[in-house]
């Protein structure tokens, strides 16, 4: 079961450190169609120049090929392999072999190793090791003072005095341990005079800690052979005195020091426990400063046993057998475990970077375990065999005889393999691979440099890491640089698969990695001698297998040299598989025939110079040995065409190149084995030749044709036809012919881009290094571009043409150098060479340099043209010409120019938020302070929007203070609008002006007045103005029938409470009102208003009292609110004459009035004593307005109505007193016949007058009794009263005359006599008098009112 030292992780990424894994870039990923898929070996040999450069590649098999699982999983059992991880890693294997050999010597010492640690970390023995050899030695660091320096090498911070502690670690650990590897510390007797001296070095830094008095026997470790104990000199004393001393002592101890030769000192006297030599403490070197605790090796012993070679590092295999599912459940446990979540849920990149820390981590020990190289023809390969115990369905045969099937892929017609007889496990038949959680494959390439193909059937994903061939010995260099002591003692280490470096570590040192992750049902493809390693993500079952193609041929034989220098076994003989090739020629594909034909060439002139060095020995025929008998004792190799043997040697051979490797005998005592003669292989290789010579001459003359030189040169259309032969030939696809191929298409490509640029094109945009697209090329990449069409294999009839554009632009580019070191440029002259490089289309670095240029000095113009017209210079200009000049390039003129107008910007800043703040201030500034700031802001050269806004506040302020001056000072009261519009415009002047106040309170009190006249005026739901209420009605046919008003598109009064007059209308009146000079234009404007209205109400009367006529169908007729006909009580309005349903009336309060209907009752009509108050209080405020005017009209009006109705009710009243009986009215006087129209006249305006009058009630009853008179001949007093009532009863009729039904509306009738010269008697509803009051008050009629003027 694998152990490991942490049993759970987080599985939340933490902050990424300095050392934390970062991923190499992706390798390539190719999806192959399914005609693509078809051929394997066509498709990897299409993809091999792009896979190629990165080592592997993965591939995803078309949607649908999903081969089934064949394995036998109930018979496949298996032994793991055991990965401990931080062994796998090279460094961190070399920092445990340190660690393991120091841990060793102080072991043999006597000591216990114990790692110290530095700021709460463990210290880096090996790094410190390492540093301080580099730096020259212990005593090279202490001597300059290095130690600082090494302490912040190591990642310490500086300052805090671990230097210091680095030496004290490396003074007691570190460096006894190299002085044993150096060897000084192997000590003989005459060097006793070198220890006394390094004693007294050493004793200044160690001090031997034995407590005084302490006895000798209670030290168990303590060696000696005599029982007296010496005590410790004092301090101070120096050993070299002692050693002296030492030396007088006469030689007759039995145990004496091999150092120095003296038996003293006892109690630092020590036995070595491997071989009983005596060493005194302070003798050694370096010398011990205590005596050691358990078994102690004297330095001859110490040296024989920690420099024994170290056995060659493998991996172990494990003690247990595992089932599949077995191997499954114990796997996914452990990553389940490990990062304490399901194994589905655990990121890829999370597994990566856990891996890559633990492989680093020398104090993390985990243990994994890994299924490898697991025989397929023993438990059967994934994929479906013939004859196998799987049987497949009808659906699955297709996969039996598949190209992708690895049983078919490495054997297949196209692979060099099938020319080798042997079946070799692991390359032409599959391996398996059963892996679990960090179980890993290291860094190697494939047998024979071969290519490789894996494929994952189910499980968690494969992390690859590849690099591609051509870097193989730049990886290997660095590993053998980077962890030398692996290669010391296993040179062929990358050969073992047992060791792995960190891919970020590679890429540091310029080795390219790329990596990809294998999902299952992908295969991943590596290439000839491309060095790859991975890790599995978890649980997973894998199969691999190798193959070999015709471009590998020249590689295999590289890698049989190779082989042959690190002394490797080789899995087959190369030679062997030429030979097979060449004896079936005839058989073989032209290609692969060249390519025997070039191998077996090489070959046997190889074999001839060899053969040549051994002419005189004796020659005989090869055995049919096997290949593992018949290799070389020296390199390993597998001899097959020839080897040497000697007699005192069976079974011994040799290849020919370790012919003195062989034995001690005479080289003429060798025999030389063969197996053909040179003779014979030469039939083959001409055979190999005939067959490819067709495809060889057409090679040739590619090859003389890409290799031309200068006037060999051929043109573009000799490639074509090379082209065009190897495709009407067939030739098959190899590097060659795609090499051909790539240089006619780049030769194409040349001379396309040389005619756009002749042709001044612009050239197809590309993609630059940076990941930027450019159209131009610079004039570097168009040197070179001649250099490349100069280079080129081909002629091309542009170059000379090329040559010349460039060499009309290197004079451009001296121009435009002149140009720029110019002090002052010349707009003129930039703008010439600009238009200049229009006819290049190059991008030239000179061009940007003149933009900036012309544009520093059209941005100095700007400045000098808007600095002239400081009535246009903004500060959005001066802004946008800083914005602008700050883009701009460094120059003398444009910095003394920004800081001109950077300093303007400033002042003109403060002084428009200046102005801000006086305009915004509250209260007002006055207007002296504002004109001083005006008048300072008035000398900035700029346009400030502001401080014109204070100009103009100044200039508008004493227009109005001039304006109120004349308003205040003239005799004429002006008009309530000129004064609001004055007041308004004073407001909105932000400067203190001290009349403001003043109008803005008479305004208020105009206000106020007009409060009150509206609250004196209207009703209290009226919609109506007080203008509207004063003034003559302009309209007055909105007071007839819903009906009518209805067809003139207005809403009836019934349902809106909208004025019943157009606003348009109103608007004239008030604006004729507004726009006359004096009161008296008011007046008569007014005056034409009531002809009218007069005239108005006459027709309306006329028309509402027609239509009350009898008729045929009086339900035709409409009355009313409520447009229905006449019905039930009725009454009539004494103003419009329309009559109304009593039941739709909702009040009716004031009974003894003459009652108006709600359309005829405009206002609520004051007393006159209110109207002439109102009057007085808007003279006081000297302010006219067109409602003042109208009240005056209306007092005016009323007056001139009073004394007609007084002269009136003078001339037609004629008055009986009749003492002691209630008054009577008396008929009229005869020829008096006009009287009543103009007391109707009278009244009709009376009742149009909107202020509260008696005469209206008095010139109602009089009208009133003449209707009575006119009705019966004579009303005597004798009259019953129940005449009166049944008279005053019929008003219920259903259509009563107009004065009856407006009258008399009560069931009794009380009276009430004059108090004054005529003493009549009169109806108190009649007169308008309350029972109450007639009982309180004194009653004058108006007969006798009007003869007393109280009226």
């Amino acid at each position: 079961t694998p152990a490991r030292s942490c049993c759970r992780r987080d599985p939340r990424p933490a902050r990424p450190g300095p050392d934390e894994f970062k991923p190499p870039p992706e390798c390539p990923v190719f999806e192959p169609s399914w005609e693509e898929f078809a051929d394997p070996y066509a498709f990897i040999n299409k993809i091999r120049p792009i896979a190629e450069k990165t080592g592997i590649c993965k591939v995803r098999p078309p949607p649908g090929w999903q081969p089934p699982f064949a394995c036998d999983v109930e018979k496949l059992h298996f032994v793991p392999r055991i990965q401990r991880l931080n062994e796998l890693e090279a460094q961190t294997r070399v920092k445990l072999n340190f660690f393991d050999q120091i841990a060793k010597f102080w072991d043999l010492q006597g000591c216990t190793l114990k790692i110290p640690h530095v700021e709460r970390k463990l210290l880096d023995l090996y790094k410190l090791n390492k540093l301080v050899a580099e730096e020259g030695g212990f005593d090279i660091v202490c001597q300059e003072r290095r130690w600082t320096k090494i302490a912040v090498q190591m990642g310490f911070a500086p300052g805090k005095a671990i230097g210091s502690h680095l030496r004290t670690h490396y003074e007691k650990i570190l460096y006894p341990y190299n002085l044993f590897q150096s060897g000084a510390n192997l000590l003989v007797s005459s060097a006793a005079f070198v220890s006394g001296c390094f004693t007294v070095w050493f004793e200044a830094r160690f001090i031997v800690k034995v407590e005084p008095g302490e006895p000798g026997e209670n030290r168990p470790n303590l060696r000696r052979r005599m029982g007296s104990f010496v005590a410790k000199p004092e301090p101070g004393v120096s050993c070299h005195l002692q050693s002296a001393a030492c030396s007088a002592v006469v030689q007759v101890d039995l145990v004496v020091c091999l150092v120095c030769g003296s038996g003293g000192d006892e109690d630092r006297l020590l036995l070595c426990d491997g071989c009983d030599d005596s060493y005194h403490t302070f003798c050694l070197i370096p010398p011990l400063h205590d005596v050691p605790k358990g078994d102690w090796r004297c330095p001859k012993c110490l040296a024989q046993l920690c420099n024994k070679p170290h056995d060659a590092f493998g991996f172990e295999q494990a003690f247990r057998d595992y089932s599949l599912r077995a191997f499954g459940q114990m796997a996914d446990a452990f990553k389940s475990d490990y990062f304490n979540m399901p194994v589905h849920m655990v990121p890829t990149e999370l597994v990566e970077k856990e891996f890559w820390r633990l492989v680093g981590a020398i104090d993390e020990d985990v243990t994994v375990e890994y299924g490898a190289d697991i025989a397929s023809k023993e438990f059967g390969s994934g994929f479906p065999i013939p004859n196998r115990r799987f049987k497949v369905t009808p659906a699955d045969e297709k996969y039996l005889k598949c190209g992708w099937n690895l049983n078919n892929l490495a054997m297949m017609n196209r692979s060099v393999l099938t020319h080798v007889t042997a079946d070799i496990c692991g390359m032409t038949l599959p391996w398996l691979y059963v892996g679990m959680c960090f179980s890993s494959f290291c860094w190697h390439i494939e047998d024979h440099w071969s290519y490789s193909i894996n494929y994952l059937h189910w499980g968690e994903p494969k992390t690859w890491y590849g690099a591609p061939g051509f870097a193989a010995e730049q990886l290997e260099e660095v590993m053998k640089k980077l962890a030398p002591e692996l290669f010391d003692s296993q040179p062929d280490l990358l050969h073992q698969l047992v060791t792995i470096m960190n891919p970020n570590t590679l890429m540091a040192h310029g080795v390219p990695i790329y990596r990809t992750n294998q999902c299952a049902g992908e295969f991943v493809v590596t290439f000839p001698r491309a060095y790859h390693s991975g890790f599995n993500q978890g649980f997973n079952f894998a199969e691999a297998v190798n193959f070999c193609t015709v471009d590998w041929m020249p590689l295999g034989r590289q890698c049989v040299d190779h082989y042959r220098s690190l002394n490797r076994y080789n899995v087959f003989s190369h030679d062997e598989m030429v030979c097979n090739m060449a004896s079936k020629a005839e058989s073989l594909d032209v290609v692969l025939a060249s390519a025997v034909h070039k191998d077996m060439v090489l070959m046997i002139r190889e074999e001839q110079e060899l053969r040549d060095r051994v002419k005189k020995m004796v020659s005989a025929k090869y055995d049919n040995l096997q290949d593992d008998e018949r290799q070389c004792v020296k390199c390993k190799t597998t001899c097959y065409l020839s080897a040497l043997t000697c007699p005192c040697s069976p079974g011994v051979l040799v290849c020919l190149h370790h012919l003195d490797q062989l034995c001690a005998c005479p080289i003429e005592s060798y025999t030389l084995n063969f197996r053909h003669y040179i003779d014979d292989l030469f039939p083959m290789m001409h055979a190999a030749k005939e067959r490819a010579q067709l495809y060889d001459d057409w090679a040739v003359r590619v090859t003389e044709t890409l290799e031309a030189k200068l006037e060999k040169k051929r043109g573009l259309p000799v490639f074509r036809a090379l082209l065009a032969e190897s495709e009407s030939k067939l030739f098959p696809e190899n590097d060659l012919l795609r090499r051909l191929r790539l240089f006619t298409q780049d030769a194409e490509k040349c001379s396309t881009v040389a005619q756009q640029l002749l042709n001044g094109k612009r050239q197809t945009r590309y993609c630059c290094g940076s990941g930027k697209s450019r159209s131009q090329l610079t004039v570097e990449e168009l040197r070179s571009f001649v250099r490349q069409l100069y280079n080129l294999s081909c002629s091309l009839p542009q170059a000379p043409q090329l040559k010349e554009l460039l060499n009309r632009i290197e004079d451009f580019q001296q121009h435009s150098e002149k140009v720029l070191s110019d002090e002052v440029p010349s707009v003129a002259e930039i703008q010439g060479l600009l238009e200049v490089s229009f006819d290049f289309d190059m991008d030239l670095p000179e061009l940007p340099r003149l933009r900036v240029r012309l544009e520093q000095a059209r941005w100095l113009e700007a400045v000098q043209q808007e600095s002239g017209q400081p009535k246009t210079l903004t500060l959005d200009s001066m802004r946008r010409l800083i914005d602008q000049g700050v883009g701009l390039g460094p120059h003398p003129s444009v910095e003394k120019a920004m800081a001109r107008l950077q300093e303007l910007l400033t002042v003109s800043e403060h002084w428009e938020d200046k102005a801000v703040s006086l305009l915004k201030a509250r209260p007002p500034h006055s207007i002296e302070t504002l004109s001083g700031a005006a008048e300072k802001a008035s000398g900035i050269p700029a346009h400030l929007p502001n401080c014109l806004l204070l100009k103009d506040a100044m200039r508008k302020a004493r227009e109005w203070l001039q304006e109120a001056e004349e308003l205040q000072a003239s005799g004429s009261v002006p008009m309530v609008d000129s004064l609001s519009d004055t007041v308004l415009r004073g407001q909105a002047i932000q400067v203190h002006l001290e009349p403001l106040d003043q109008l803005e309170t008479l305004l208020s009190e105009v206000q106020d007045w007009k409060e009150e006249a509206a609250s004196a005026f209207r009703h209290k739901d009226s919609s109506l103005s007080l203008l509207e209420i004063l003034c003559p009605r302009c309209e007055v046919s909105s007071l007839g029938s819903p009906k009518r008003k209805a067809k003139k598109g207005k809403e009836s009064p019934k349902n809106s409470k909208k004025k019943s007059l157009k606003p348009s209308d109103l608007g004239e009146v008030e604006k004729a009102l507004t726009e006359t000079n004096d009161s008296t234009s008011a007046l008569a404007t007014l005056e034409e208003l009531r002809l009218r209205e007069m005239e108005a109400f006459f027709n309306l009367r006329a028309t509402n009292e027609s239509k009350l006529l009898p008729t045929t169908d009086c339900m035709d007729l409409k009355v009313c609110v409520c447009q229905k006909p006449p019905m039930g009580a009725m009454l009539q309005c004494e103003l419009c004459r329309d009559a109304f349903h009593r039941a739709c009336l909702p009040d009716l309060t004031e009974k003894a009035q003459p009652w108006l209907c709600t359309r005829c009752r405009r206002s609520a009509k004051p007393p006159l004593a209110k109207i002439i108050s109102l009057l007085a209080s808007l003279e006081r405020l000297r302010v006219r307005l067109p409602e003042g005017d109208a009240l005056s009209y209306v007092l005016e009006r009323t007056v001139d109505w009073q004394q007609r109705t007084q002269h009136v009710l003078c001339d037609v009243l004629k008055f009986e007193e009749r003492a002691g009986t209630p008054p009577t009215l008396t008929r009229w006087a005869p020829g008096n016949t006009e009287a009543p129209n103009n007391t109707q006249e009278l009244l009709v305006e009376g009742l149009l007058l909107q202020v509260s009058v008696p005469e209206v009630q008095s010139l109602y009853h009089v009208l009133l009794d003449q209707s009575l008179s006119l009705s019966s001949d004579t009303l005597t007093p004798q009259t019953e009263p129940t005449d009166c009532e049944q008279q005053f009863t019929s008003q219920e009729n259903p259509l009563p005359s107009p004065l009856k039904g407006l009258c008399f509306v009560c069931a009794q009738v009380n009276w009430v006599q004059c108090d004054g010269s005529c003493n009549q008697w009169f109806h108190q509803a009649c007169v308008g008098v309350t029972a109450e009051t007639a009982e309180k008050e004194d009653y004058i009629c108006v007969r006798c009112s009007l003869s007393s003027g109280h009226v």
